[in-house]
């Protein structure tokens, strides 16, 4: 099966329906996405993103917001682009700090962070790519706690991260959060999925 690299208009069911069967959707998209989870150190979790996930998200904010045809467009537009286009993996990270004053010292040091991301597949380092729709980071240097980035892979790369039982590595390399984190098998089963 083919990944699938844009939602369309036509896509897009009646809210009744989905209304309807939103509890079941919920609970099988949530299976598939623990094994599109990874933590990298002890704060941050990269969620790595699909047609399916972003095709629940619209169908979330459309039934959430309620704002009918003409919010459509709008959710196209801004979950369209962190679908993956065939050769490459798309994540959300979050920084997570529970406690308020400490998440603010955090992300005060992390400016920067989007530019930091890495696979690693043996001799291979594939460099994140943050979206380029805002800068994540302020002037002053403060990181935002959610980042969005693209992996762009080479056919070669692509072939070796589908090869079962390879070591792939999910790490940041940012000067004050230096983490990595091997991916279970599983994992990276289930992210080869997103090559076309």
């Amino acid at each position: 099966m083919t990944a699938r690299t844009k939602i369309l208009p036509s896509d897009i069911i009646d809210p009744a329906e989905y209304a309807r069967t939103r509890v079941a959707r919920r609970r099988e998209l949530a299976a598939r996405k623990r094994l599109r989870r990874v933590e990298v150190g002890p704060s941050i979790t990269f969620y790595f993103e699909n047609y399916d996930t972003m095709w629940h998200q619209v169908h979330e904010m459309l039934h959430i917001e309620r704002g009918g045809e003409p919010q459509i467009a709008d959710e196209l537009e801004a979950y369209n682009p962190l679908i993956p286009q065939g050769a490459e993996l798309v994540a959300t990270f979050m920084i997570e700090i529970d406690d308020e004053i400490r998440r603010k010292r955090v992300l005060a040091g992390l400016g920067g962070i989007e530019d930091a991301a890495f696979f690693r597949i043996g001799d291979w380092t594939v460099r994140g790519t943050p979206e380029a729709d805002t800068d994540r980071t302020t002037a002053e240097g403060k990181a935002s706690s959610v980042q969005f980035v693209h992996f762009p892979f080479t056919p070669s790369q692509i072939a070796a991260f589908r090869t079962p039982d390879a070591q792939v590595v999910l790490g940041l390399s940012h000067p004050n959060y230096s983490h990595m984190a091997v991916l279970p098998d599983a994992v990276r089963a289930e992210l080869a999925g997103d090559f076309v």
